[in-house]
């Protein structure tokens, strides 16, 4: 962020979710207390910022104008980072980034691999202002957008989303001008905008980030998707697991009422628009749209055939438009910048970015913004930083649990929603979990089936009797007693519920099972017919053992076991009783010398 002094240091504090967790609000007060104690305030200011988006480094200091940035900083550590690079000017290395590639410590985040091989466009102005203090947003253009979007027609807005490209970040890549224009000419006075934030991919936070770090942008896209098809009232539904996310968002309501940016006559038009929040209590399901307005309507969270389509018939029966909290930030940017900037960036067919939490076996773990149709192999090995302990990729999963799995032979396919989709698997909402050679993917398909089995709101019988029917026959198959026309069983069900089920859910639950069918097939294989994980990932399939030559007998392992099944004296090789072992794998964890490893398991 821009200061206007430009002697001024000014110390951004990361205070989204994560670095929150980690102690960062005690370390803004350090910091405070430290430079009171050294008479810095003139020359030095404490701020605080949303997520930075480099998950993995938190929590994150960054010194403006200078752009340094320390990482996994502590409470313990602001005493010397104030007397030394705030009074001294010496910045202290020994938080600097390393980077694990070259061992090189990256002082400035801007030369940081992770950092500066994004685009950071909707992400832009995550970790450099202050999410609760609507002047950082009007200084770096904020709501600039708006002003230009209320000089023109509803319709040439809306021509403009068009020209954008700018497809729905929310999985189904649906045109988003298009979508505006069918809710527009929607018969009925009376419209509705929702703000679609019910995230709930397992490791999925893009959303989150967003609200935390960037509220404004969100709002004032909705703002101008409201003032193009005509509504009023807008809503957004978010997760109540979200209160960082609530408060942000709703502090941000109150400040743009305050300067006329919401409310009655918007900038002096004649166009009255405003916010409400609902928060939902967690169902995957009401990430469905018809799902999430009758959870709106204060009904039970369960989808409903289409059409109608909410764009005519959607909320309380009106005309409603919903879209993801990415798509909607996009448009902010899209009437801050241009049309012409949005639509040249990404591939056809795909304007823009995407952005991905990437989490899972990847060295730099975090949530990324890269241009649509990016590579697989860039996103790991180039802003991901390669495998964790440098270990063999294998796969990656896309689009959480109504995603796919895709292997090594991918890695150079771009990301985009054909490309996705002709591999088998999906863009989503944008997670993208990692997985190395120690992953199984039969265990991967189970975990995941699992999920949306548990999440199925049960009312048409192929998602609420199919995944069930689906999960048993993965349950068998992970402990070694599969059978040989277990395949062909998975197979038919799969099919029955991608085809039969009511909504999303059901339709893409399979995705997982039959993408690891499809690229994993020989892991299936050896499952049931040789009765053991390659993996050596599925607890009935493993059992562990102790390397005599490696053993140290530092007794760790036996302190940790919650059975008491391993015996041995300090000092000496330990040993490990198989039958009271429940193969939780906290001593393979604990480890120091590695000297525990894995066995196949017959099962009988």
């Amino acid at each position: 962020m821009t200061v206007s002094n430009s002697s001024l240091k000014t110390v951004l504090i990361c205070q989204g979710t994560g670095c929150l967790s980690s102690k960062s609000n005690e370390i803004k007060e350090e910091f405070e207390e430290q430079i009171i104690a050294e008479g810095l305030e003139n020359e030095a200011k404490v701020d605080f910022t949303g997520c930075h988006g480099f998950c993995a480094q938190g929590p994150i200091v960054i010194i403006e104008p200078e752009g340094i940035m320390y990482c996994k900083l502590k409470v313990a550590h602001v005493k010397e980072v104030v007397t030394s690079h705030l009074k001294h000017n010496k910045p202290v290395e020994e938080h600097f980034y390393t980077d694990p590639r070259s061992g090189k410590l990256i002082p400035k985040y801007k030369n940081i691999p992770f950092y500066n091989k994004q685009t950071r466009m909707i992400l832009g102005n995550c970790g450099l202002i202050n999410p609760e203090n609507i002047n950082n947003y009007l200084q770096v253009g904020g709501y600039s957008g708006l002003k230009r979007a209320l000089e023109n027609p509803p319709e040439e807005i809306i021509q403009i989303i068009k020209n954008s490209g700018l497809r729905g970040r929310g999985g189904a890549g649906f045109a988003t001008g298009t979508k505006w224009e069918f809710c527009r000419n929607a018969s009925g006075s009376e419209k509705y905008i929702i703000c679609n934030a019910d995230e709930g991919d397992p490791g999925a936070f893009m959303d989150r980030s967003i609200l935390e770090a960037d509220p404004h942008s969100v709002l004032e896209g909705m703002i101008i998707g409201a003032y193009a098809i005509g509504a009023s009232k807008g809503i957004i539904y978010v997760r109540a697991e979200y209160p960082l996310a609530v408060k942000r968002f709703r502090y941000a309501l109150d400040t743009a009422r305050e300067n006329g940016f919401l409310g009655e006559n918007i900038l002096n038009k004649d166009f009255s628009f405003d916010v409400s929040v609902h928060e939902g209590a967690g169902a995957f399901v009401c990430g469905e749209e018809t799902a999430m307005m009758a959870s709106i309507e204060g009904d039970r969270g369960n989808p409903r055939p289409r059409p109608p389509f909410p764009a005519t018939s959607g909320l309380w029966g009106k005309p409603t438009n919903i879209n993801n909290v990415k798509t909607w930030a996009s448009t902010a940017w899209i009437f801050k910048n241009s049309w012409e900037e949005f639509h040249a960036v990404g591939v056809e067919h795909a304007s823009g970015t995407a952005i991905f939490s990437l989490t899972g076996k990847v060295k730099n773990l975090g949530l990324i913004e890269v241009p649509m149709g990016t590579t697989i192999r860039k996103i790991v090995y180039e802003i991901g930083g390669g495998i964790l302990d440098d270990k063999e990729f294998k796969a990656v999963q896309t689009g959480g649990p109504s995603g796919g799995c895709l292997p090594k032979s991918h890695l150079d396919s771009p990301v985009d929603y054909e490309s996705m989709a002709a591999s088998g698997s999906i863009m989503g909402s944008g997670g993208m979990i990692v997985l190395d050679e120690t992953d199984c993917m039969v265990k991967l398909a189970h975990y995941f089936l699992t999920f949306t089995q548990a999440e199925s709101c049960g009312k048409c019988v192929p998602c609420r009797i199919g995944t069930r029917a689906m999960l048993v026959i993965l349950d068998r198959i992970i402990k070694g007693k599969g059978e040989d026309r277990d395949l062909m069983l998975l197979e038919e069900l799969a099919s029955t519920v991608k085809m039969g089920s009511l909504c999303g859910l059901g339709q893409t639950a399979p995705n997982p099972v039959l993408t690891t069918l499809k690229y994993f097939r020989h892991e299936y294989h050896t499952h049931i017919f040789e009765k053991r994980c390659p993996a050596k990932d599925c607890q009935d399939l493993i059992e562990y053992a102790i390397d005599e030559a490696l053993c140290n007998g530092c007794t760790l392992c036996a302190r940790n076991c919650p059975m008491k099944a391993i015996t041995g004296t300090k000092g000496a090789i330990h040993s490990i009783n198989t039958s009271l072992c429940v193969r939780c794998g906290v001593c393979f964890k604990s480890c120091p010398k590695n000297a525990i490893y894995k066995n196949d398991r017959y099962p009988q």
